[in-house]
């Protein structure tokens, strides 16, 4: 019998009591440490090897199965992403149940039931409980591992990695994580598109086969049960599970660099540089400074206000929103990791300030009143965490996994309130390195990385990609001599159906349908020559945003309220959108575009062009070789790639007959021409990927002028 979990009586905050005559001057000296009372969870193991761990709460008629592998992280190399996908691809369906029916079933009980590469949760009502343990049995003894779903994931994965190209937050966990671990430990590694091609469903089943053994597995029960039914159910439904031998691994232990490097990635045209300042860690959990650590690391930039990194680099610099460091703890290797997002010309000095509250606090000590409101602070997130059953269980789990003392849950808030001021710094000298670390900055290449070489030891920056690879330039092909930036454009114009016959739209409807959070969004544009624009987007049969623009004034309608604008820069990206075939008249609207050279696109050669708006801005366009079609853009803020091109028919006036014709009656005929519009849209929007289907397209079906009224 282990004393731990489920909370009976838990005094919370320390209890700071003054009467109406108490001097309030003088700060109160701090009370006892909060009593916790715990109560006992019980384990046993199974003729198969796994360890049962049963915390009992009857108070609620819940239970839940949380499922845990003892394993070593296992080295992907080139096919880096198949373990998640084995875990995540052991739900979509068995030998006796399709995804749809394990659904079905689950959603039928109202139950939870998740799987992931070391194991399970699910939880239900305790009279569903047999109906849940069938489910959880049938998909942990009996996986399939469907191969359309596997080719969905990588499809949906594939998508995201093109989103993480525009997002300076991934790129720069992506560099940290490969600079801080190396690319020989699995916390090094990155899923790319080269990887994601050499996962195959052998793969997956292999893993499974492997390491999915009772002999290091952890069962943790919560909620209303006892260990006598627990022994029944896990025997019931378990007990065939067979156990094996599974492989373990060990790893170089990656050390702090012994010279401060600095690391850069590129994000086009960013105004902004995500800024890291990182390490590997040596801190398993339960290590005697785990918790001094924590006291130490929120004094730094924890998750409180008060944080330092957040007092100087918010409250009195003004360079950011938020500032955070963190130190977590881990079997294998830790890391610390100090993060924030700045304007690019504060860059270098955020750094500076980051590395200064470091040294800080090396080298001075903490105020007593700064560490009592940190205690103060973690006491009461504690507490809270006890309310969860999962924390429950991932106390017993920790305790049993780790072979922690059995009171170090118990007296969690007693070692707490013991950190002194003395401990907090000299945890900051152990722990804090700031000239051993790897700034990693992902930004603005024109603008930051000059700025950063002061920070390096060797006066140099090391430039990655956006998966944490050293930056090798795209191999650009230089052009034809007989190739301009005119060759590139009336191609394109031809392959859509002819530069004059677009002349003749005086009017289009588009309708576009994606998905997003399950439900299915419609964007409908109206056009009208010159310049008349209206997008409404509609969730369902709602209208949620419409936006205007009527040749001189911009509107937005949206669950936000009404914004008007004659000027500033949403009305001149307005009016420029609203503009009738303006790629095709871009010069007469300020628009400069520069033929680059030739590149790779996602298999396809194509032309790379520049584009410079009237006021500087760049945007990229990608034209292929072969078919003349544009098949992507990129900007600082996001990607769109084009495909499936179907033809739109329009009917125009053919030549006209002479005078002497048309006076003995002839009419001018009309002809026939075929417009062409991408019908697949791949947009990014902040960082989500969206998949447009355009279902319709009408020219000419004239609109009235009303429907661009501003009302």
């Amino acid at each position: 019998m282990k004393k731990i979990i489920s909370s009976l009586l838990f005094i919370v905050l320390f209890i700071l009591t003054t009467s109406a005559q108490s001097d309030r001057s003088q700060r109160p000296d701090p009370g006892p440490a909060p009593v916790i009372q715990l109560e006992e969870f019980e384990t046993f193991t199974m003729d198969n090897g796994m360890t049962v761990i049963v915390v009992e709460n009857s108070r609620v008629p819940v239970v839940s199965f949380q499922l845990t592998l003892n394993i070593d992280p296992v080295f992907e190399g080139d096919a880096k992403g198949y373990v998640d996908f084995a875990g995540q691809l052991m739900r979509e369906g068995t030998k006796n149940r399709t995804k749809q029916e394990i659904d079905e079933a689950i959603d039928f009980i109202g139950a939870q039931l998740s799987t992931h590469s070391k194991g399970m949760f699910a939880s239900s009502l305790t009279r569903h409980m047999d109906v849940l343990l069938d489910l959880m049995a049938d998909i942990l003894l009996n996986p399939v591992f469907p191969e359309e779903e596997l080719e969905r994931r990588i499809t949906q994965t594939r998508t995201g990695l093109q989103a993480t190209k525009t997002d300076a937050s991934a790129i720069a966990r992506n560099v940290s994580r490969t600079q801080a671990f190396g690319y020989d430990h699995p916390y090094g590694e990155i899923i790319t598109e080269k990887t994601l091609d050499n996962i195959s469903v052998d793969l997956l089943k292999d893993y499974y086969n492997t390491y999915f053994k009772p002999n290091v597995a952890y069962m943790v029960i919560v909620g209303d049960i006892d260990v006598e039914k627990s022994k029944k159910i896990m025997n019931e439904y378990f007990n065939d599970w067979q156990p094996g031998d599974v492989p373990a691994h060990s790893y170089p232990t990656p050390e702090p660099p012994e010279h401060r490097k600095v690391a850069f990635a590129e994000r086009i045209g960013a105004v902004q540089s995500v800024v890291n300042i990182t390490y590997p860690v040596v801190l398993p959990p339960g290590h005697e400074d785990a918790i001094k650590v924590s006291v130490m690391n929120s004094i730094l930039g924890g998750g409180v206000f008060s944080g330092r990194l957040m007092q100087n680099l918010r409250e009195d610099k003004g360079y950011t929103y938020g500032a955070r460091s963190n130190i977590n703890n881990d079997p294998l290797v830790s890391r610390f990791n100090a993060r924030t997002e700045v304007r690019n010309e504060v860059t270098d000095s955020t750094i500076t300030e980051i590395l200064y509250e470091m040294n800080r606090l090396i080298n001075e000590p903490a105020e007593e009143e700064e560490l009592q409101l940190i205690q103060n602070f973690m006491t009461g997130q504690f507490a809270r965490s006890l309310e969860s059953p999962r924390t429950m269980a991932r106390f017993a789990l920790n305790i049993e996994r780790y072979n922690l003392p059995e009171d170090y849950y118990a007296t969690y808030l007693e070692k707490l309130t013991a950190v002194s001021v003395d401990d907090v710094q000299k945890m900051a000298d152990k722990y804090l390195k700031p000239n051993n670390s790897i700034i990693v900055v992902a930004g603005n290449k024109d603008e930051v990385p000059e700025t950063l070489k002061k920070f390096s030891d060797t006066d140099e920056v090391e430039f990655f990609d956006a998966f944490g690879q050293p930056y090798v330039p795209a191999t650009i092909k230089d052009v034809p001599e007989d190739i301009t930036i005119e060759t590139v454009l009336n191609n394109y114009f031809d392959a859509v159906g002819g530069k004059e016959n677009f002349k003749h739209i005086s009017d289009i409807k588009q309708i576009m349908k994606t998905s997003m959070m399950g439900m299915e969004i419609t964007i409908t544009y109206y056009r009208k020559a010159p310049n008349l624009l209206k997008v409404e987007t509609a969730m369902g049969e709602n209208v949620m945003s419409t936006q205007l623009f009527d040749g001189e004034k911009a509107i937005i309608h949206s669950p936000m309220g009404k914004q008007e604008f004659t000027e500033g820069e949403e009305f001149e990206a307005m009016k420029l959108q609203a503009i009738m075939n303006r790629e095709m008249n871009y010069k007469d609207y300020g628009i400069e575009k520069t033929l680059e050279g030739i590149e790779n696109i996602d298999g396809k050669e194509a032309y790379k062009v520049e584009v410079v708006s009237p006021k500087g801005e760049k945007t990229i366009e990608y034209y292929d070789t072969e078919s003349g079609l544009k098949i992507r853009t990129e900007s600082p803020e996001s990607f769109a790639k084009f495909s499936d091109y179907k033809p739109v028919a329009l009917e125009i006036e053919g030549e006209r007959p002479s005078f002497l014709a048309r006076l003995f009656g002839r009419k001018t005929p009309m002809k026939h021409v075929e417009l062409k519009f991408p019908h697949k849209i791949e947009q990014q929007t902040e960082q989500q990927i969206l998949e447009l289907e355009v279902t319709e397209i009408k020219i000419n079906s004239g609109l009235e002028m009303d429907l661009f009224k501003i009302e």
